[in-house]
């Protein structure tokens, strides 16, 4: 439910943005929103799961989330949207960690440790597909508040059954380190909207500029704060493994490259070939399908492979999908253009989400499981944000809204999936970097 719903209004979008009167570059916030409060607040989740239990925070989490969707589904105005969006995004902060720590504690035996962290990755990294087609669907079908309150009675029945089927963790006390949670999450969200004012108003405005230069401050604000407090949210130690920071930051890259992708695709299907809401999510069904189908075959790769070779052919493969979509125009054939292109880009995403949470979690104390959780979905969150602010700048610069042309808008989406691209090559880059070489230098 909540990795859904950070893709389920992708295919809605412009259906949003003709209700609420929102540019194209003006609705990534409706992503970024929830994203933003979703990854900023997470490490915040993940101590609150420790010291309060984390069956406790699961449910306030499920809860919150549950009533903020209807708020979402009921927004009359962009202002009340984009703050319920928000809350949402506190939300998950909530549930989220507990999950995946949740699993770690409980499944110890090697083999069905190694099923429930397949299935969570399957999830996590498919969801976002699946949140596009059910958004569609719904959209086209009855209304793009759907996909909000849709929300409503699954949560019900999740607050009906945790309490009956899941078991609590132990409780260690600990402290909240609130200005690291705050430096971090106002950190990002003043970098996102730095460069979603790039899009809208170029690189040389004082609304740009200032919004940059407070998200770096805070930002090393952050690392500064982490470095000193005594229970810092989010352990530096935890970067010091080369294996789980290839794991944070080839995540963080990777699904920056997908999330912004996701979105252009859906506006070009919609805007230039006049696809429906629906038409637009089947298009994804493909990629979907095959992500869904690599969850059993990733397990047996990494038996007889190396995982670091595993990763890096998922990304190539990936990578290749990637440019063959960016070719995206006006006259393209819909099969050799679009679905074939992501079908190799799902098959290369199937592969990678399994070794990226396997990586992010490697060898880490069982005081750190909770930390150690948060950073992969924190590396999932912000990495969707950040890329999708990124390549909003290089649509912007492509296209000139005013001269409002198919051709322009395709040439745009195009030049934006070149964008996505880079950064799935920024992941492979990191990947190497930090596993391959090292296993190169490292004696035989």
């Amino acid at each position: 439910m909540i990795v859904l719903d950070a893709s389920i209004m992708v295919t809605a979008l412009p259906e949003i943005g003709r209700t609420l009167h929102l540019t194209t570059t003006s609705l990534t916030w409706v992503q970024n929103a929830y994203i933003l409060a979703f990854g900023g607040l997470l490490m915040l989740g993940a101590r609150a799961g420790d010291v309060f239990g984390r069956k406790r925070v699961f449910l306030l989490g499920i809860a919150l989330f549950t009533l903020a969707s209807l708020l979402v589904g009921l927004a009359q105005s962009p202002a009340f949207l984009l703050v319920t969006r928000a809350l949402q995004g506190v939300a998950a902060a909530l549930a989220t960690p507990a999950t995946l720590a949740l699993l770690s504690v409980t499944f110890t035996e090697v083999k069905e440790r190694s099923k429930a962290i397949a299935l969570y990755s399957a999830v996590n990294g498919a969801g976002g597909s699946v949140g596009i087609i059910l958004g569609g669907l719904l959209t086209d079908l009855i209304s793009w508040r759907m996909g909000m309150l849709i929300n409503v009675p699954i949560g019900i029945v999740l607050l009906i059954l945790a309490p009956r089927y899941l078991s609590d963790t132990p409780k260690s006390p600990g402290k909240f380190d609130i200005y690291g949670a705050f430096s971090s999450v106002l950190g990002m969200t003043s970098l996102v909207f730095g460069f979603i004012q790039a899009a809208e108003r170029g690189w040389g405005g004082i609304g740009t500029i200032i919004p940059l230069m407070i998200g770096v401050i805070l930002i090393a604000a952050f690392i500064l704060i982490e470095t000193r407090v005594e229970q810092p949210i989010t352990p530096l130690r935890l970067f010091t493994s080369r294996d789980r920071a290839a794991g944070y930051m080839g995540r963080f890259l990777f699904v920056g490259g997908v999330a912004s992708m996701m979105y252009f695709l859906s506006q070009f299907l919609q805007v230039v070939l006049d696809f429906s809401p629906f038409e637009a999510a089947l298009a994804f069904v493909p990629m979907t399908a095959v992500q869904f189908g690599m969850m059993y075959v990733v397990p047996k790769l990494m038996k007889r492979f190396a995982l670091s070779k595993v990763l890096v052919s998922g990304i190539i493969i990936a990578l290749i999908g990637m440019g063959l979509l960016s070719r995206v125009s006006t006259d393209l054939q819909f099969f050799q253009g679009v679905i074939l292109p992501m079908i190799i880009l799902g098959i290369g995403a199937g592969i990678v989400f399994i070794p990226f949470t396997t990586l992010g979690l490697n060898h880490v104390e069982p005081g750190d499981a909770g930390a150690a959780s948060g950073l992969v979905n924190v590396a999932h969150q912000i990495g969707g944000s950040v890329g999708l602010a990124i390549v909003a700048t290089v649509f912007s610069a492509a296209y000139q809204s005013s001269a409002s042309s198919k051709t322009e808008f395709a040439n745009a989406v195009s030049a934006a999936i070149t964008g996505s691209a880079f950064f799935l090559t920024a992941s492979l880059i990191a990947v190497v970097i930090l596993l391959l070489l090292r296993a190169k230098k490292s004696p035989a």
